[in-house]
């Protein structure tokens, strides 16, 4: 059975996973001996459609069970002890399509700086800066419903950098995004990686991302590899081939 247990407290905080398995009813989706996620890591997690990506970051985020294994989490502040010590919470899950609340774009941003303790001067600043760095300023009193998939993501992205997560998962982040989103989106995760939060990040659109990634996740055959050699990939379409060059970024 899966279990999800706390370290002994220390920094920075960290994912730890042991002996995971994880199959959809009687298939293997992919097993790993061991991965660690800590702040200041930057992966990029590399697999084909149904490989099992999203199905992953789920687990890390404590959203869903591996069928074995066990998930544990170390250096984050322990819950009161009336509250169930969980995964759910500590590494921020961020899907493709997020989830934005009914309301403007300005209530989706100041409804992320009220579960914070933070001064009236600490809370103008954080979202002056959240909105200037995802451009939104012209969009702030526009239903969160009627924006552009870009335009929500970059929301999201936003939103979640006002909470300053310690780790941060964004699962295909840039994907069917015009190329002005993708640029700020772009600076925005680097804007992350410098504040250093820990990122894991899936996409296909590999050439900007990988840039900024110093680990590399690959789901293949049924099995997570882990490496520090991050790959750059080159597409070249000449009949019907893939081009893959390996490289290693600093």
């Amino acid at each position: 059975m899966a279990s999800s247990n706390s370290l002994p407290t220390s920094t920075p905080v960290q994912i730890h996973a042991q002996n995971v398995l994880m199959k959809f009813q009687k298939n293997t989706l992919f097993r790993v001996d061991e991965l660690n996620f800590k702040q200041g890591d930057v992966i990029y997690l590399q697999g084909d459609n149904g490989s099992g990506k999203s199905t992953l970051m789920k687990i890390l985020a404590g959203l869903i069970k591996p069928t074995e294994g066990v998930i544990l989490d170390q250096g984050f502040t322990p819950k009161p002890w009336w509250q169930t010590d969980s995964l759910l919470g500590k590494a921020v899950y961020l899907h493709q399509h997020p989830y934005l609340f009914d309301g403007s774009v300005k209530y989706n941003l100041t409804y992320a700086l009220n579960q914070l303790k933070l001064t009236p001067s600490e809370r103008s600043s954080r979202i002056k800066q959240a909105i200037n760095m995802a451009q939104l300023n012209d969009l702030l009193s526009h239903h969160a419903s009627d924006l552009s998939g870009g335009e929500r993501q970059r929301l999201a992205i936003a939103r979640a950098w006002i909470t300053q997560p310690k780790l941060l998962m964004l699962d295909e982040p840039i994907s069917n995004m015009d190329k002005h989103s993708q640029r700020l989106v772009l600076a925005m995760i680097n804007q992350l990686k410098q504040d250093g939060t820990g990122l894991l990040i899936s996409s296909h659109q590999t050439c900007g991302l990988t840039a900024l990634c110093q680990q590399h996740w690959h789901i293949k055959q049924r099995t997570i590899h882990t490496s520090m050699h991050v790959p750059t990939v080159e597409t070249v379409h000449q009949t019907n081939t893939t081009e893959l060059h390996y490289g290693t970024t600093n």
